[in-house]
């Protein structure tokens, strides 16, 4: 079983519609039972809040509901918990070092890295713009199943 966990700064806008996105994509692959995928936060401030309402609704407007998620946040524990720790942006990234005290089994990574274009997912909490962030986290998602499958053969 693959084990990841998507990382933001608050755990109610981007990781979890990276949580939710991924949970969908290998749902319709077939491939479920293959994965355990979660979400978390770099930062205390949304701890036990459900997803943002814009996230909520761009999630909804693509079928893929987000109901019982609750931010949580990332504790050095999971990094032993996890085969990959996929960061939002590189903040969250170098966050993610201090709260885990480093790599140093390799397993963090940034999500736009599993696509053509590096760089950060856009963060729709100072853009509002929720439909960017969708087309960034899906790309992403869709990128990772894809190393995933690739590298593991057909799973």
């Amino acid at each position: 079983m693959k084990k990841i966990l998507f990382i933001c700064h608050g755990n109610i806008c981007r990781s979890p519609m990276a949580e939710f996105v991924m949970k969908d994509l290998v749902r319709k692959a077939g491939l479920a039972l293959q994965f355990q995928i979660a979400s978390a936060a770099t930062s205390r401030e949304e701890i036990g809040n459900p997803v943002y309402p814009p996230a909520r609704r761009k999630l909804a407007e693509h079928g893929i509901s987000c109901s019982g998620h609750a931010a949580r946040q990332l504790t050095n524990s999971d990094y032993e918990e996890y085969d990959l720790l996929t960061g939002m942006d590189k903040a969250n990234l170098r966050d993610m070092y201090r709260i885990c005290g480093g790599d140093f089994a390799d397993k963090m990574r940034l999500l736009m890295g599993f696509t053509d274009r590096s760089g950060d997912v856009a963060d729709p909490w100072y853009t509002d713009d929720f439909e960017a962030t969708w087309q960034d986290v899906l790309a992403g998602c869709q990128g990772l199943l894809k190393s995933l499958v690739t590298r593991c053969g057909q799973m």
